[in-house]
This record gives C-alpha cells, structure tokens and sequence, in this order.
C-alpha cells in the first residue's frame, strides 16, 4: 500500500515552518525563506528550477529522496498561493511557473470550488472541497500504488499530523531561529500519536531528522 510521507519540511530551531506575516511579497513569512538554505543550495532543487549545478552531497540526497516514488501530492491553499476567500479568476496558477516541479496530480485543500488544470510538464491542480479524508483518497487513487507526499503548509500537516495518517516525516531543521510564525508542534504530543526519530543526519546547512510511525 502506497504511504503518506512530509518531506523536506524546513523547520527554524524554535519550531516554527513559516514565519509570520505570509503575503505575495513573503511567501514563506518574514524571514521564512532562511529556513530553507539547506534545499536552494542542491543540485535537486536547482535543477528543478532550470539552473545548473548544486551539491551533491547528503542534503541533495535527502532533497532527492522527497521526489522518489511519490505519484500524487496533496497541499493547503496556502502553500498554493497568498489568495483568501473566493477565488475572483482562474489568474493565479501557482508560485512556480509554466511548469511546476510535481509533475503530477496534486489536490489543494480549499472551502472555495474551483476547476481542475493541466500545466507544462504533467502537473494537475484539483481543488477539494470536502477535507483532508477525501483530498487523500483521491490523492492515493491518482497515485497508482506510488506513495501520496504532504507538501503544508503547517496547518495542513498538523491536521495530518493529529489524525495519525502520516506514515513518514523527513524534517530539515535549520540553524535560524523565527520568534513567532506557525508553530509546527504547539500542542501536539508525537509520542503519543505513535511517532518516534528514527534517523539524525546533521549537516552544515540543517539537521535532518526522519521520523516514522508505529501501528500501536
């Protein structure tokens, strides 16, 4: 059975996914594009955005691991776009272009309807309207046997989180500290939701922790 992974989630050292304040002009929050150093500087994400070069050293493998094997993606609309309430045109498409780099379906957690579309490169956007359950069925049916990865925003991986439907987290802690933001972990007990660290790779750029959960 395919399973539901986080990956190369950034996370500051007070534990914060993204800083406060996310607009059109701070995606991320301010300061949040800090936490994610350790990713721009691999040969996987520059790639994926037409550059050449990058590292290709643990960070880049953990970067390159997030994209294996994983056929279907499932999102919260803010990690889709800054826009809130009703949608007022099919505008706006995505921070990341013609072609986005997931390159299949990915189901945007949204209250507002909006239709299905194809961009360059095999991506397709669906808007679910009726919670997490249903955006990851679809997801694991699109799939087609691959595993179903949670890209955020917080919100929606503390949801996923609460409802023990994560089966692996690849976390990249990074050396920076936000002082407010969205807290990944503020009340949530991961010991008790059956999560437990299985892998520690520190490098320069972050602390990559890989944890799993049990079927207690």
């Amino acid at each position: 059975m395919s399973r539901i992974r986080i990956e190369s989630f950034s996370l500051s050292l007070d534990g914060y996914g993204a800083g406060p304040a996310q607009s059109l002009e701070h995606p991320l929050g301010v300061g949040g594009t800090a936490l994610h150093g350790w990713a721009f500087e691999t040969r996987t994400f520059r790639h994926m955005f037409g550059q050449e070069g990058g590292a290709n050293d643990a960070d880049d493998a953990f970067a390159a691991h997030g994209f294996s094997h994983v056929g279907a993606w499932v999102m919260g609309r803010n990690m889709f776009g800054p826009i809130r309430g009703a949608w007022p045109d099919d505008t706006w498409t995505g921070w990341w272009g013609d072609e986005p780099p997931y390159h299949c379906d990915v189901f945007v957690l949204t209250h507002h309807p909006r239709a299905s579309f194809s961009m360059q490169g095999g991506t397709t956007f669906h808007f679910v309207t009726d919670g997490l359950d249903t955006a990851l069925a679809r997801a694991r049916e699109a799939a087609g046997g691959k595993d179903v990865r949670i890209g955020g925003g917080v919100s929606t991986i503390r949801q996923a989180l609460q409802a023990r439907l994560v089966d692996d987290i690849h976390l990249a802690v990074a050396p920076v500290l936000l002082g407010s933001g969205e807290a990944l972990f503020a009340g949530l007990d991961l010991p008790a939701l059956g999560y437990q660290v299985v892998e520690r790779v520190p490098t320069a750029r972050a602390t990559h922790l890989v944890l799993t959960r049990s079927e207690r």
